[in-house]
């Protein structure tokens, strides 16, 4: 792939950023030969072949700034004032038609295959054939290499492309403003995600959504809302999904097509190159190269659904169309962050336990098998290298397995993990219907009593004493295995171990999550022009380990209102958006 030079001065217009577009998936990969050359392609058709089809975003109209990420527009080396420029404005709104030259006028959009928990579907496909599902209303409009990084950037919610199955491909300000601040608040927890951007709605144009009324308990939307049209700026490395390498993989397993090997070999090598390069050299074999992507992929996703467990959020969907084949989390739908612990939260009305909290780390093996069915036609003249694919598949179980003891021994600050000191916290946090965020946050502190804890019980009065002595119990026990298994500078036996290990845990459990409660408030608001919390959230919530003020601390170190439980649209939502 083609390395372009930058420069690291500040990027102040779309003059500056325009030398350092590099289209390589454009520029490399197979365009949908029925493709028209100019974007105009906004109906719902069937994509038979091909890597991307060139379509045109649809600008919203009168568009209103809102935010920008202030930290990425500083490590893109972006001045902020661009946020607010005409020029950019124009663009991540929608409007391509004057974006300057080498930057391309026209975005592009790809197909990809949908497995519900590693079970193959194609009826979400409007032709019943799995040619017709892909970007919907989301569209690439740059690529580039930024300050030594190729970022690629994404419009959600810019207009219909021909993967929309006859939606109107937007998306609108409630969804939006989360998607925004979700991005920005699991980077600052150091969890791998896609890059906020930027943030911009539309004065006057509308579109309607099924939604709850007010202080409703239903599960399912009951009335039609007018809600503001709003377009976020995603970035990330590639978002080359699991479903997009298994629309390739089925071709290709299928023969649907003369090139269908040949495009799934392209796609895997464009994948390597976008988010392996780093530990995947160039010049191996194909076959090579295939199963080291494999046992690279498979670490990192165990990484990344070990930390989403570790912060305390739920991906909600985690189909092969949202699971990101770089590892990082994507597509912020019906994702959610837990108040009180329960192994089966789920955020989403439409999701299932098999998507519940708890069994994320089965979902992504779903996820990873499908990806390994994908990768096989490219192996079937090498026996060997298919045995060590299926090893590589197989042990996947094992290798999560791993990642989650020591998830879990870090989050208690325990050097070695504790099977049965785990399993009886998790029962004691069910009976006493704990805070799963302010719970671990307290424990950070190193507690010798219980008090401290009770700030995480939701149920703090009707806790019987039995309980309690079976806390008091489990904690003498916990700091007894920090004093006898931890080395001596973090084992809470001087002050200067107490210390040190309490700061260690403030760093891996967050004082603050983005929870749906603090969200609710801000979209409100934000319907009315009043952009103020989702600033002030940002701010919060992009330091997520810090003590802050008091009245951050009063506002957002809370538990859940008991008068919010089971509420439409705060303690679970719809697809929606």
């Amino acid at each position: 792939m083609k390395e372009i030079k930058q420069t690291s001065a500040t990027v102040e217009t779309l003059d500056d950023l325009a030398p350092l577009a590099d289209y390589s998936l454009l520029d490399t990969l197979n365009c949908d030969p029925d493709a028209t050359a100019d974007g105009v392609d906004h109906s719902p058709r069937q994509v038979f072949s091909g890597h991307y089809v060139p379509v045109n975003p649809t600008p919203i109209k009168d568009p209103q700034y809102i935010t920008h990420s202030k930290n990425f527009f500083r490590e893109l080396g972006f001045a902020d004032s661009l946020a607010q420029s005409a020029d950019f404005v124009r663009m991540f709104s929608g409007d391509m038609s004057q974006v300057p030259e080498p930057m391309r006028k026209v975005g592009w959009a790809c197909g990809y295959a949908l497995s519900i928990y590693g079970t193959e579907y194609y009826q979400q496909c409007p032709f019943g054939t799995g040619n017709g599902y892909g970007d919907g209303r989301a569209m690439s409009v740059f690529e580039g290499v930024i300050n030594g990084k190729r970022w690629e950037m994404q419009l959600k919610g810019g207009g219909r492309t021909p993967y929309c199955r006859g939606a109107d491909g937007r998306a609108v300000l409630r969804s939006s403003i989360r998607e925004f601040l979700a991005q920005e608040h699991m980077y600052a927890l150091g969890v791998p995600t896609s890059r906020s951007l930027s943030l911009y709605t539309s004065k006057i144009e509308k579109v309607q959504r099924p939604w709850y009324k007010e202080g409703s308990h239903s599960k399912d939307p009951e009335v039609m809302i007018d809600e503001a049209v709003a377009i976020t700026t995603r970035v990330a490395p590639s978002f080359i999904r699991v479903g997009q390498v298994e629309l390739f993989g089925r071709r290709a397993r299928k023969n649907e097509h003369p090139k269908a090997m040949e495009e799934l070999e392209k796609i895997v090598l464009h994948l390597i190159d976008r988010e392996y390069s780093d530990v995947i050299d160039k010049n191996l074999s194909t076959a090579e190269k295939v199963l080291l992507l494999a046992g690279e992929f498979r670490s990192r996703l165990t990484s990344l659904v070990a930390n989403w467990i570790r912060v305390g959020y739920c991906q909600g969907n985690f189909n092969s169309d949202n699971c990101a084949a770089g590892g990082f989390t994507l597509d912020y739908g019906p994702f959610g962050f837990i108040d009180m612990f329960d192994p089966k939260y789920q955020p989403w009305t439409g999701g299932g336990v098999h998507f519940s909290f708890l069994n994320q780390p089965q979902a992504a093996q779903r996820n990873f098998h499908v990806f390994c069915m994908a990768l096989q036609p490219l192996l079937q003249s090498d026996k060997n290298a298919l045995l060590q694919l299926d090893k590589i598949r197989n042990d996947f179980s094992k290798v999560m397995q791993e990642k989650m003891k020591k998830m879990w021994a870090s989050k208690l600050g325990l050097s070695t993990f504790d099977g049965v000191l785990l399993n009886e916290l998790m029962n004691l946090m069910i009976q006493t219907s704990v805070d799963y965020t302010i719970f671990f946050r307290e424990l950070s502190s190193l507690p010798k009593e219980i008090s401290p804890l009770k700030k995480s019980f939701y149920k703090d009065g009707l806790v019987n004493e039995g309980i309690l002595t079976s806390w008091s119990k489990w904690l003498e026990k916990w700091n007894t295995l920090i004093q006898n298994t931890n080395p001596v500078n973090i084992n809470a036996t001087s002050p200067e171990s107490c210390e040190k290990l309490s700061e260690h845990m403030k760093g891996i459990n967050p004082k603050y999550t983005l929870r749906e409660w603090f969200l609710v408030p801000a979209y409100q608001q934000a319907t009315n022009g009043d952009y103020s919390l989702i600033h002030t959230l940002q701010d919060v919530m992009t330091n997520p380990y810090d003590e802050q003020s008091k009245d951050v601390e009063e506002q957002y170190y809370s538990k859940k209102p008991s008068e919010l439980f089971e509420i439409a649209g705060i303690s679970h939502v719809s697809c929606s958006s």
